[in-house]
């Protein structure tokens, strides 16, 4: 059963470039993520940055948890901390990564569901994310005026896949080897079975 829904959502995001979009470089990329659906990586923070501290101190995994065909949702665990899904979804002009937080009772974060959209094509290994007008609003608005330059980046090569936040003197980069899968971590928080 497993292995026909993985192969169903493959054929799904293949068929994304024959819904009026050519074959491009975001169509091969989110094929290739979604060529991992199903499997968790361990990670490891490669990045020296003394606010990452918590995070290199913990076991890191992601997890290709659910592929739709225009949307891949990617549970990043931090230790015991089940609160973060990365979402990536083909629009109609690019991709959009979105970050779902949560608390452990399943409710909604005050800072979720920022992030933003590509603004250019990148290319088959990454894409990068510049923060949105939504998305800089939600941060002005809780006194996170910091991160409304953030650009995130993810990519995904045959061996590796890394997720990258940039802004002005701040540089977070956490990378999987997928050379390694692991067995799948507990679906994150207020994820149903």
């Amino acid at each position: 059963m497993k292995a026909a829904l993985l192969a169903t959502a493959g054929l799904a995001l293949t068929g994304c470039a024959g819904q009026g979009r050519a074959s491009d470089p975001q169509d091969r990329f989110m094929q290739a993520v979604a060529a991992q659906c199903g499997k968790a990586y361990a990670g490891r923070v490669v990045t020296t940055d003394a606010a990452d501290a918590s995070f290199a101190g913990k076991p890191l995994v992601m997890h290709v948890a659910a592929c739709e065909p225009d949307r891949i949702r990617i549970p990043f665990h931090v230790g015991d901390d089940r609160s973060r899904t990365w979402v990536l979804t083909r629009t109609a002009t690019g991709i959009r990564l979105k970050h779902d937080h949560r608390h452990q009772d399943g409710t909604s974060d005050v800072l979720t569901m920022y992030g933003g959209d590509t603004a250019t094509p990148g290319t088959e290994e990454r894409q990068d994310f510049p923060v949105d007008s939504e998305s800089i609003a939600l941060f002005r608005a809780n006194d996170r005026a910091v991160s409304v330059t953030n650009v995130w980046a993810v990519e995904v090569t045959p061996t590796r896949f890394a997720y990258e936040l940039r802004r002005p003197n701040r540089h977070f980069r956490v990378e999987f080897d997928l050379t390694q899968p692991i067995a799948p971590p507990p679906l994150p928080w207020g994820w149903k079975n």
